[in-house]
């Protein structure tokens, strides 16, 4: 991808990136490697709406004045597309941790599949995964999940607009869905198979839109860290 910024100055002006989080990668872990390659220069970086670690995709980054504008874009719709397992659970609703249930998969058929979607569109209720960000009392649901503590989760309330399957080799099973701001993917993975009477959790998850904003738009992290280099070193006071 060429360079479409001018300066260096733009970045502390306000710009809103798009960039593809890696696997394996935490939100933040992301708008540190951006913040570290602005110094010594300080500048607000932010990102609106987080990207849990196992999931890849689009992650909109804000710097500058343009921080004060992550509630808007926050509040965008997002589009995801993934692969969940049928057949078994795990407590985080991902591959994060290892499957503590298993069920036999051998009289689902692609037409109960299909149908299952159906009951997820619209407004929902749903309760995040206890391996989740979400803060109860100050502290993040998976700090206390991770020492084995109980949690009392908090139903949300959410619209899916799209559920759909793209594809079917069981266990395996793809999927798009569009949806509102505060969605666990994770969570819908997981109601999703009990609404089979059976278990799934989320083996896949990558975020192809938010709002307007598309992942074919996107910068790989290293590369604009590497504009960013390239730019400071044009000020004198970067040399």
């Amino acid at each position: 991808m060429t360079n479409p910024f001018a300066s260096i100055n733009e970045f502390a002006e306000g710009r809103l990136l798009l960039v593809n989080k890696p696997y394996n990668w935490t939100s933040f872990d992301v708008v540190g490697k951006l913040r570290n390659s602005f110094k010594p220069l300080k500048l607000k970086v932010g990102h609106a709406g987080t990207l849990d670690p196992l999931a890849t995709g689009l992650l909109i980054i804000c710097t500058g004045k343009m921080t004060k504008q992550i509630d808007t874009f926050q509040a965008q719709e997002k589009e995801y597309t993934g692969t969940l397992v049928l057949g078994e659970t795990t407590p985080s609703y991902d591959m994060e941790t290892e499957a503590d249930q298993h069920f036999d998969i051998s009289a689902i058929t692609e037409e109960q599949i299909r149908a299952a979607c159906e009951q997820f569109t619209g407004d929902i209720q749903q309760y995040p995964p206890a391996h989740s960000a979400v803060k109860i009392d100050g502290e993040r649901l998976y700090e206390k999940a991770r020492r084995g503590e109980d949690v009392e989760l908090r139903v949300r309330h959410v619209t899916i607009s799209e559920f759909e399957i793209t594809g079917i080799a069981l266990p395996e099973v793809n999927f798009r869905v569009v949806c509102s701001k505060g969605t666990y993917i994770r969570s819908l993975v997981n109601d999703f198979g009990k609404a089979l009477n059976n278990g799934a959790y989320l083996s896949t998850l990558r975020r192809t839109r938010s709002g307007d904003y598309k992942i074919e738009d996107a910068f790989e992290v290293m590369v604009l860290v590497d504009i960013i280099r390239e730019l400071k070193q044009n000020l004198p006071a970067f040399e």
